[in-house]
């Protein structure tokens, strides 16, 4: 199981078109990635969900914060890996820190994974 991390928000300016721009060029990594053989999990198909339930159930509190990376944590720390990809982010990097402090193998490059 390989976790894709990239930006998400990052250089979006909140522009949901943008940030859509963003969760394709991960889910497209994904696809490849299974079909490559392995099995991709991307923090966002778990995260959004439950924000947006957060956020319809409105205890207060920012679910974005509360949820995003938290849960994409407790993802990765199920995989075998990380792949880094795009540009620019700091939930990303977050995500290729975590990994290490795991010791998880840690791909900048889907060329490089076996």
């Amino acid at each position: 199981m390989i976790l894709v991390a990239g930006p998400y928000r990052s250089g979006t300016g909140g522009d949901p078109e943008r940030i859509a721009a963003n969760v394709d060029a991960m889910t497209r990594v994904a696809l490849d990635l299974y079909r490559r053989g392995h099995l991709p999990v991307m923090g966002e198909w778990f995260a959004l969900p439950l924000i947006d339930q957060a956020e319809r159930d409105d205890t207060g509190g920012d679910p974005f914060d509360e949820i995003f990376h938290p849960v994409a944590e407790r993802v990765l720390a199920r995989c075998d890996a990380v792949l880094r990809i795009g540009g620019a982010s700091e939930g990303a990097d977050r995500m290729v820190d975590v990994a290490r402090r795991l010791g998880k193998t840690v791909f900048t490059s889907i060329e490089d994974i076996p």
